[in-house]
Order: C-alpha cells, then structure tokens, then sequence
C-alpha cells in the first residue's frame, strides 16, 4: 500500500473533483532491469491502442524515474539539463493504477513521491484538450510533461528556450524506453490546446504544457 502523509481536503471545483493536500511516496526505482537499452531502442514503437489493465505502482514509479528521476548525491537526473537549471515538471494523470485513487499528481524528484494536486478522473478532459485524441481517455495513465522556461531562460536568455525543448525531447524518450522495458507501450502527443491543458491539468500560469504521454498496456499484435 502507498505511504501517504499530511492528508487533509479543501474546497470543491466546479467538476467536484476534490484539492486535498497529500503525499505520496513511490516504490524505489530499480536500476537494474531485464531488457538492454540496445533493445528497447530497437523495438520502441508509438503505441495509441490500450488495453482496460491497471497499472501499478512500481510501475509509475519506473516512468516517473525514467523522465526525472535524481541519479546521484549532487541532485543530477536522467535526463540532461542545459546548466542543471531543470526547467520541467512532471504530473501523472491517474486514471487506471492500483493502489492509488484517480487524480492528478506532481512528481517530487527529490523525494521520488507524488503530491496530489486534484483528485478525480480527468482523462476525457484532457482528451478533449488534446482535440479529442482518443488514446489519452483510453490509456490508464498519461505523464504531462510541463516546463517554467524562466529557469533557463534566466541564465542563458533567449537560447534557453530552444534548451527547454531539447529537454522535454530528452524526458520523453526516456519514458519510451521505459515503458518499452516494461512492455508497456506509449506515443507523444503534442497537438493540444495549451491554454486548456493548463487548466485541466491546474498548472500555475507560468508553467508552459509541453508534452502528453499516454501509457499503458498495448492492444493487439505484439510489440515485444
């Protein structure tokens, strides 16, 4: 069972999906897996087609490391960083996972936990704010992948920008090739209407959505 700490409810938003301040911390990542990196690059694919099966918490917990997890003392993480300025913020939406109720979640890469940031399935929503692409209401889960450009953009200007893109490029095919280890399958989705990502997702306003990522078990012909 998760370990969750400082619960306590709010108030309700117009959808009744409840704000609850909550923790929660993820399985520790495992560094040593059963598929090389050589194959996981020789079969990853972008999957749209997803199977009604939950996933689990050590399993969120791999994609969640994948994509930002921290990798030494120095708080140095899985993907590059252009100064280690770690522009991005990671949030899964839950819709299908065992052991942990519907909702959006931020990833805390320091503590490698969840913090809730709304209960409540919002996967439909998020669809109809990926224009409709029907992949993000089927999965059980998407990763949504936002950045605060002002972290690098402060240190290197207008050149920061392109950095924070090359970054997300990086966070997300590290979830690929998680998800490929795991036999679960995944496709980036990038056409969505920004300003109503923000919204659905309750991103502050100087968080910019950059990337979804649906992810879960694929459908029909085999990939691995």
């Amino acid at each position: 069972m998760a370990s969750i700490s400082s619960a306590s409810s709010a108030n309700s938003l117009k959808n009744k999906a409840e704000v609850t301040s909550m923790t929660i911390a993820l399985p520790a990542a495992r560094l040593n897996g059963t598929m090389s990196v050589e194959r996981a690059l020789a079969i990853r694919r972008s999957v749209r087609d997803f199977s009604a099966t939950s996933l689990t918490l050590s399993q969120i917990s791999q994609l969640l490391w994948a994509a930002q997890g921290i990798t030494n003392e120095n708080g140095f993480r899985t993907a590059p960083s252009a100064g280690a300025t770690y522009p991005l913020e990671v949030y899964l939406v839950a819709g299908k996972v065992e052991e942990l109720a519907p909702g959006i979640y931020r990833y805390n890469p320091r503590e490698h936990a969840l913090e809730l940031v709304m209960s409540g399935d919002i996967r439909a929503a998020l669809s109809s704010a990926c224009f409709g692409q029907e992949w993000v209401d089927s999965a059980p889960i998407s990763v949504v992948i936002s950045a605060v450009f002002e972290r690098t953009t402060r240190r290197y200007g207008k050149r920061g920008i392109q950095y924070v893109h090359m970054e997300v490029g990086h966070a997300a095919q590290n979830i690929y090739l998680q998800a490929t280890a795991l036999n679960l399958g995944t496709v980036i989705v990038g056409a969505f209407d920004d300003n109503l990502v923000m919204k659905v997702m309750r991103l502050p306003h100087d968080e910019i959505p950059l990337a979804v990522l649906p992810v879960g078990h694929p459908t029909g012909k085999p990939l691995f």
